[in-house]
Protein backbone atom coordinates (compact mmCIF):
# COMPACT_ATOMS: atom_id res chain seq x y z
CA UNK A 1 0.00 0.00 0.00
CA UNK A 2 1.68 3.19 -1.05
CA UNK A 3 0.64 5.31 1.72
CA UNK A 4 1.77 9.36 1.48
CA UNK A 5 2.55 11.99 4.54
CA UNK A 6 0.39 15.23 3.95
CA UNK A 7 0.69 18.09 5.89
CA UNK A 8 -1.75 21.04 5.41
CA UNK A 9 -0.46 24.59 6.13
CA UNK A 10 -2.25 27.73 6.57
CA UNK A 11 -0.82 30.96 7.43
CA UNK A 12 -3.77 32.66 9.05
CA UNK A 13 -3.75 31.40 12.41
CA UNK A 14 -5.69 33.40 14.30
CA UNK A 15 -3.40 32.76 17.69
CA UNK A 16 -0.24 32.48 16.05
CA UNK A 17 -0.43 34.11 12.50
CA UNK A 18 2.59 32.67 10.31
CA UNK A 19 2.51 29.98 12.34
CA UNK A 20 4.28 27.35 10.36
CA UNK A 21 7.36 29.25 9.04
CA UNK A 22 7.97 30.36 13.15
CA UNK A 23 11.46 29.74 13.84
CA UNK A 24 12.53 27.23 16.15
CA UNK A 25 15.74 26.08 17.04
CA UNK A 26 16.85 27.79 13.96
CA UNK A 27 14.27 26.13 11.55
CA UNK A 28 10.94 26.76 10.47
CA UNK A 29 8.19 25.08 12.80
CA UNK A 30 7.18 23.22 9.37
CA UNK A 31 10.87 21.92 8.52
CA UNK A 32 10.52 20.34 12.04
CA UNK A 33 7.69 18.48 11.40
CA UNK A 34 8.98 17.00 7.49
CA UNK A 35 12.10 15.94 9.49
CA UNK A 36 10.10 14.09 12.03
CA UNK A 37 7.50 12.67 9.45
CA UNK A 38 10.56 11.57 7.19
CA UNK A 39 11.93 9.46 10.12
CA UNK A 40 8.37 7.13 9.63
CA UNK A 41 8.99 3.89 7.93
CA UNK A 42 5.34 3.56 6.42
CA UNK A 43 5.22 7.30 4.18
CA UNK A 44 6.15 7.03 0.53
CA UNK A 45 6.68 10.51 0.72
CA UNK A 46 5.74 13.57 2.79
CA UNK A 47 4.21 16.70 0.85
CA UNK A 48 3.09 19.84 2.43
CA UNK A 49 -0.62 21.46 1.14
CA UNK A 50 -1.18 25.02 0.72
CA UNK A 51 -2.58 27.43 -0.37
CA UNK A 52 -0.60 30.47 0.90
CA UNK A 53 2.73 31.26 -1.18
CA UNK A 54 4.98 32.04 1.49
CA UNK A 55 4.71 28.86 3.20
CA UNK A 56 5.23 27.21 0.16
CA UNK A 57 8.60 29.36 -0.92
CA UNK A 58 9.84 28.39 2.21
CA UNK A 59 8.55 25.12 2.22
CA UNK A 60 10.21 24.03 -1.33
CA UNK A 61 13.84 24.37 0.48
CA UNK A 62 12.95 21.23 2.37
CA UNK A 63 9.92 19.35 1.18
CA UNK A 64 7.74 18.96 -1.51
CA UNK A 65 4.77 21.09 -1.98
CA UNK A 66 1.50 21.00 -3.73
CA UNK A 67 -0.44 24.22 -4.17
CA UNK A 68 -4.60 23.97 -2.77
CA UNK A 69 -6.93 26.30 -3.30
CA UNK A 70 -7.82 28.81 -1.07
CA UNK A 71 -11.14 27.87 -0.17
CA UNK A 72 -10.54 24.94 2.15
CA UNK A 73 -12.55 24.78 5.59
CA UNK A 74 -10.25 22.09 6.99
CA UNK A 75 -7.25 20.74 6.60
CA UNK A 76 -8.97 17.51 6.06
CA UNK A 77 -10.74 19.26 2.57
CA UNK A 78 -6.89 20.63 1.97
CA UNK A 79 -5.27 17.45 1.65
CA UNK A 80 -8.44 15.47 -0.05
CA UNK A 81 -7.52 17.83 -2.86
CA UNK A 82 -4.09 17.03 -3.00
CA UNK A 83 -5.15 12.79 -2.46
CA UNK A 84 -7.41 13.09 -5.37
CA UNK A 85 -4.77 14.05 -8.24
CA UNK A 86 -1.95 11.63 -6.60
CA UNK A 87 -1.46 7.88 -7.28
CA UNK A 88 -1.72 6.58 -3.85
CA UNK A 89 -4.03 3.97 -1.89
CA UNK A 90 -4.02 5.85 1.54
CA UNK A 91 -2.20 9.16 3.05
CA UNK A 92 -2.22 10.07 6.99
CA UNK A 93 -2.39 13.64 7.26
CA UNK A 94 -0.39 15.00 10.29
CA UNK A 95 -0.42 18.20 12.06
CA UNK A 96 1.27 21.03 10.67
CA UNK A 97 1.74 22.46 14.23
CA UNK A 98 3.77 18.92 15.94
CA UNK A 99 7.06 19.99 15.33
CA UNK A 100 8.14 16.39 17.90
CA UNK A 101 5.50 14.27 16.46
CA UNK A 102 6.99 10.54 17.24
CA UNK A 103 7.56 8.97 13.87
CA UNK A 104 6.01 5.62 15.16
CA UNK A 105 3.08 7.00 15.82
CA UNK A 106 2.52 7.84 12.60
CA UNK A 107 3.58 4.64 11.43
CA UNK A 108 1.36 2.95 13.59
CA UNK A 109 -1.76 4.76 12.54
CA UNK A 110 -0.59 3.99 8.67
CA UNK A 111 -0.25 0.47 9.66
CA UNK A 112 -3.75 0.19 10.72
CA UNK A 113 -5.17 1.27 7.89
CA UNK A 114 -4.52 -2.97 6.70
CA UNK A 115 -7.80 -3.26 9.12
CA UNK A 116 -9.80 -0.07 8.70
CA UNK A 117 -10.93 2.29 6.25
CA UNK A 118 -9.88 5.40 8.86
CA UNK A 119 -7.25 5.14 11.35
CA UNK A 120 -6.29 7.37 14.55
CA UNK A 121 -4.15 7.71 17.83
CA UNK A 122 -5.33 8.09 21.62
CA UNK A 123 -3.08 7.79 24.60
CA UNK A 124 -4.41 7.39 28.22
CA UNK A 125 -5.61 10.40 30.08
CA UNK A 126 -2.80 10.98 32.77
CA UNK A 127 -3.15 14.93 33.92
CA UNK A 128 -5.48 15.68 36.29
CA UNK A 129 -6.42 19.02 34.47
CA UNK A 130 -6.96 17.26 31.77
CA UNK A 131 -9.90 15.28 32.62
CA UNK A 132 -12.79 17.77 32.68
CA UNK A 133 -11.11 20.15 29.89
CA UNK A 134 -13.15 20.09 26.88
CA UNK A 135 -9.95 21.29 24.81
CA UNK A 136 -8.70 17.51 25.27
CA UNK A 137 -11.26 15.34 23.19
CA UNK A 138 -11.71 11.90 25.09
CA UNK A 139 -12.84 8.65 22.82
CA UNK A 140 -14.25 5.48 23.48
CA UNK A 141 -13.27 2.56 21.74
CA UNK A 142 -14.42 -0.99 21.06
CA UNK A 143 -12.58 -4.33 22.39
CA UNK A 144 -12.05 -4.49 18.89
CA UNK A 145 -9.85 -0.84 18.80
CA UNK A 146 -13.22 0.59 16.41
CA UNK A 147 -13.67 4.34 18.02
CA UNK A 148 -17.29 4.18 19.17
CA UNK A 149 -17.24 8.09 20.01
CA UNK A 150 -15.01 11.09 20.67
CA UNK A 151 -16.31 14.15 22.75
CA UNK A 152 -15.06 17.20 24.77
CA UNK A 153 -17.24 15.36 27.77
CA UNK A 154 -15.29 13.17 30.00
CA UNK A 155 -16.63 9.96 28.61
CA UNK A 156 -17.89 7.22 29.65
CA UNK A 157 -19.57 8.50 32.71
CA UNK A 158 -18.55 6.49 35.54
CA UNK A 159 -22.13 6.29 37.61
CA UNK A 160 -20.33 4.57 40.65
CA UNK A 161 -17.58 6.77 40.71
CA UNK A 162 -18.71 9.95 39.77
CA UNK A 163 -18.48 11.47 43.29
CA UNK A 164 -15.20 10.61 43.65
CA UNK A 165 -12.27 12.42 43.11
CA UNK A 166 -10.61 13.34 39.66
CA UNK A 167 -7.88 10.88 40.58
CA UNK A 168 -9.52 8.33 41.42
CA UNK A 169 -11.88 8.51 38.73
CA UNK A 170 -8.67 8.14 36.22
CA UNK A 171 -7.57 5.15 38.49
CA UNK A 172 -10.97 3.68 38.12
CA UNK A 173 -11.11 3.58 34.07
CA UNK A 174 -8.70 3.86 31.46
CA UNK A 175 -9.78 7.09 30.15
CA UNK A 176 -8.26 7.69 26.56
CA UNK A 177 -7.21 11.10 25.05
CA UNK A 178 -7.39 11.48 21.39
CA UNK A 179 -4.25 12.63 19.24
CA UNK A 180 -5.04 14.64 15.98
CA UNK A 181 -3.51 12.34 13.37
CA UNK A 182 -5.45 10.05 11.23
CA UNK A 183 -5.24 8.25 8.18
CA UNK A 184 -7.32 7.36 5.61
CA UNK A 185 -7.81 5.06 2.77
CA UNK A 186 -7.83 7.45 -0.49
CA UNK A 187 -11.49 6.39 -1.66
CA UNK A 188 -12.39 7.12 2.23
CA UNK A 189 -11.02 10.54 2.76
CA UNK A 190 -12.84 11.95 -0.97
CA UNK A 191 -15.73 10.47 0.00
CA UNK A 192 -15.98 11.85 3.35
CA UNK A 193 -15.32 15.68 2.58
CA UNK A 194 -18.51 15.15 0.13
CA UNK A 195 -20.91 14.74 2.99
CA UNK A 196 -21.76 17.74 4.85
CA UNK A 197 -21.18 18.78 7.87
CA UNK A 198 -23.09 16.25 10.45
CA UNK A 199 -25.63 16.90 13.54
CA UNK A 200 -23.09 15.13 16.05
CA UNK A 201 -19.77 17.16 14.65
CA UNK A 202 -21.73 20.58 14.51
CA UNK A 203 -22.90 20.14 18.15
CA UNK A 204 -18.76 18.80 19.51
CA UNK A 205 -17.35 20.95 16.85
CA UNK A 206 -15.31 17.45 16.09
CA UNK A 207 -15.12 16.42 12.49
CA UNK A 208 -14.31 12.37 12.66
CA UNK A 209 -17.64 12.49 14.31
CA UNK A 210 -18.82 13.18 10.48
CA UNK A 211 -16.88 9.69 9.89
CA UNK A 212 -18.99 7.70 12.52
CA UNK A 213 -22.13 9.37 11.68
CA UNK A 214 -21.91 7.76 8.54
CA UNK A 215 -20.83 4.05 9.85
CA UNK A 216 -16.98 4.75 8.82
CA UNK A 217 -14.67 2.29 10.76
CA UNK A 218 -12.55 4.38 12.80
CA UNK A 219 -9.80 2.09 14.21
CA UNK A 220 -7.72 3.58 16.79
CA UNK A 221 -3.93 2.61 17.96
CA UNK A 222 -3.65 3.48 21.82
CA UNK A 223 0.01 5.15 22.08
CA UNK A 224 2.76 5.57 24.87
CA UNK A 225 2.89 9.09 23.05
CA UNK A 226 1.50 12.87 24.12
CA UNK A 227 1.47 15.22 21.53
CA UNK A 228 3.30 18.13 21.75
CA UNK A 229 1.72 21.39 19.90
CA UNK A 230 2.67 25.13 19.11
CA UNK A 231 -0.58 26.83 19.33
CA UNK A 232 0.62 30.45 20.68
CA UNK A 233 3.72 32.23 20.57
CA UNK A 234 4.73 31.11 24.02
CA UNK A 235 4.85 27.31 23.05
CA UNK A 236 7.96 28.09 20.85
CA UNK A 237 10.15 28.51 24.03
CA UNK A 238 9.28 25.04 25.48
CA UNK A 239 9.58 23.48 22.41
CA UNK A 240 13.16 24.54 21.83
CA UNK A 241 13.65 23.20 25.58
CA UNK A 242 12.28 19.97 24.77
CA UNK A 243 14.54 19.93 21.82
CA UNK A 244 17.67 21.25 23.69
CA UNK A 245 16.87 18.45 26.32
CA UNK A 246 15.84 15.73 24.45
CA UNK A 247 13.49 15.41 25.98
CA UNK A 248 10.92 13.75 22.74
Amino acid sequence: MKILGLIPARYASTRFPGKPLAPIAGKPLLEHVVERCRRARALAEVIVATDDARIAEAARRFCRVELTRDDHPSGTDRIAEVAAREPCEAVVNIQGDEPLIDPAVIDRVAAALAHAPMTTAATPVRDLAEFDNPNVVKVVVSLTGRALYFSRRTVPYLRDAATRSVKEQLAAFPFLKHIGIYGYRRETLLQLVQWPVSALEQAERLEQLRALEHDVAIGVVTVDYDSVGVDVPEDVARVEQRLKTGSL
